[in-house]
């Protein structure tokens, strides 16, 4: 009987420890569980706390993350029948193959004749090269000073057509020479600027042609 007794004592012992470490285990994981319920709940009150007051998960996308090729310091020769036409360098030039087409930052664009002579040179802020045509724009603060003389014309925009070897622009303009100063509303001419076409003209020493005449 007194053995019974003691093997009785045992085994309730040794029950009785297993349902406190049970107790243990499950206090434990239910203590995991609910900091890992609190966390969550906090992060979704956030979130919804920020967008109920305009705010939203902000996201830079800059044109180095959508180009297809980023070059630095980047120098092009523009080419026409294997005549090279202009040369385009930039600081930063960001390459997009589906639009056939460069952005670039910090532009600067010599123009040459077909014999190879320096015409006139650009620059730029910002400016766009189109491969495909080889036509080009510039744009914020843009100044082109024709070779020889000097003779300089400034405006936001400018645009050179490789097909018809034109500059234009549909801004306001200042156009500076020998003996003259003329201000207009837009232009057409040649890299040389010597066959400038003007809108709305005005200015004083010499005459500039006027559209359609």
């Amino acid at each position: 009987m007194q053995k019974a007794s003691r093997e009785e004592a045992v085994e309730r012992t040794s029950v009785e420890k297993r349902i406190v470490e049970t107790r243990t285990v499950s206090t434990h994981s239910l203590s995991t569980s609910l900091l890992s319920t609190f966390l969550l709940s906090t992060l979704l009150l956030l979130t919804s706390f920020a967008c109920s007051n305009g705010a939203q998960p902000s996201a830079t996308i800059t044109a180095a993350d959508t180009a297809d090729q980023v070059l630095i310091d980047m120098t092009h020769y523009v080419t026409n029948d294997g005549v090279v036409r202009a040369r385009v360098r930039a600081d930063t030039a960001f390459f997009y193959q589906n639009s056939q087409s460069v952005e670039m930052h910090n532009v600067h664009i010599t123009f040459y004749d077909t014999d190879g002579h320096e015409t006139s040179t650009m620059s730029a802020k910002d400016g766009t090269y189109h491969w495909a045509t080889g036509d080009m724009e510039g744009r914020g603060n843009v100044v082109v000073v024709g070779a020889g003389d000097g003779r300089t014309l400034k405006s936001e925009v400018m645009r050179y057509k490789q097909a018809s070897n034109q500059v234009s622009s549909d801004q306001p303009f200042v156009f500076d020479g020998p003996g003259r100063h003329v201000k207009g509303e837009g232009f057409t001419s040649d890299p040389e600027f010597r066959n400038v076409t003007a809108l709305h003209p005005t200015g004083t020493g010499g005459k500039f042609v006027l559209p359609n005449q």
